[in-house]
């Protein structure tokens, strides 16, 4: 496996820019659109979290696989969800004696293509200043010009319905039945095992509906409220999870949502989304909640946000919480109805834990319904 570590690899983007590396994980060819995550833990969460599905990831962390892999307590989801990775120093040892194996396994085995030995500070420069844009890595293609015309069948983000891609395929329950308060119909868009896990601690029995259910079906479990999940993509190419959840909120059962479902609950109120410049993704950003004055340091992970002046203008809803780094939306509720969302991921996994009593938010509506 270090003898991989030997191999060269390029990363191409879009405008033409090119690094070149050393191959990590499996040997091949990989695209997708690139982004980079500033959290200096937490990879494997990051790697299994639906929402990157169809993203090259840029850890701007300076050691990525020194901790190895622990399959038991890290995993997001059932698979590694990445197109690929990029980072500077790739360990193919590590040192936790807990850990299952290395990283360098864990790709090859999720044959995922990576690059290392890049200089991601340069890098994620690059990407601040043009915006995120497609990219692609091989170790096997080492002509630009041919890398190049590979890159360019790749779709764009914008526009792209992702979430039917990683949903499950037939519905499953999380939780014990006897003995919890509430049942809880979860959208699964791309949800993560955490979301679930601070769910059913605090007493919720959730069913987990793939997609596309028809919201007739999800009714037919008879529910108390409704999670609408994260996931990947452009939240206005999903009109069917748009037309679910205005059916949902119009029920006036407790809702909440979380990154995309935030931008769902937007949706289904009349209020745009747009594709961010280079998006929010990792573990420190602040942000204020405008209902008690406090500032959270926040997990995120999102390339596209509500539109602030639409939303400043609806009657109907409320926002709660805003961006201190760029005063993007970052929570909002209706007044009308039970239903809230927050663009950030307050299960934090990985992250900080400063925003885990949205969850109890939830549960005090479904005791007050």
């Amino acid at each position: 496996m270090i003898m991989s570590q030997k191999k060269e690899a390029l990363l191409l983007l879009e405008d033409g820019t090119v690094y070149k590396g050393l191959a990590l994980g499996k040997s091949g060819t990989t695209g997708g659109e690139i982004c980079f995550n500033t959290g200096m833990t937490g990879y494997q969460e990051i790697y299994t979290d639906p929402s990157y599905y169809g993203q090259i990831i840029v850890n701007t962390n300076s050691h990525i696989g020194n901790y190895g892999v622990q399959l038991e307590d890290e995993e997001e989801s059932a698979s590694v969800k990445i197109r690929g990775m990029v980072c500077n120093t790739f360990s193919p040892i590590y040192s936790r004696h807990t850990a299952d194996f290395s990283l360098q396994e864990y790709f090859e085995r999720a044959n995922i293509v990576g690059v290392s030995n890049v200089d991601t500070r340069h890098l994620v420069r690059h990407v601040r200043q043009k915006g995120v844009m497609n990219a692609i890595i091989s170790s096997e293609i080492l002509d630009e010009k041919l890398l190049m015309e590979e890159l360019l069948r790749i779709p764009s983000m914008d526009g792209l319905e992702l979430s039917s891609e990683v949903t499950t395929e037939q519905p499953y329950f999380v939780g014990e039945e006897a003995g919890s308060q509430w049942r809880i119909a979860v959208m699964d868009y791309g949800i993560k095992k955490s979301i679930l896990k601070n769910l059913t601690s605090r007493g919720c029995y959730c069913k987990v509906f793939p997609a596309k259910t028809p919201f007739e079906e999800v009714m037919d479990w008879k529910p108390d409220g409704f999670f609408i999940s994260n996931g990947p993509g452009d939240p206005s190419a999903m009109l069917y999870a748009v037309e679910s959840v205005n059916q949902m909120i119009k029920t006036s059962k407790p809702l909440f949502g979380i990154c995309l479902g935030h931008q769902l609950l937007a949706l289904s109120s009349g209020i745009n989304t747009y594709k961010m410049h280079h998006g929010h993704r990792g573990l420190n950003h602040p942000v204020k909640n405008l209902v008690t004055g406090l500032c959270e340091i926040t997990s995120q992970n999102h390339g596209f946000a509500v539109d602030p002046d639409a939303i400043a203008s609806h009657p109907d809803i409320e926002i709660t919480h805003v961006n201190l780094n760029d005063k993007t939306i970052e929570g909002i509720r209706r007044k009308d109805y039970p239903a809230f969302s927050v663009q950030y991921h307050p299960e934090a996994s990985p992250g900080p834990h400063d925003s885990r009593y949205l969850f109890d938010e939830f549960i005090k509506l479904l005791r007050a319904s």
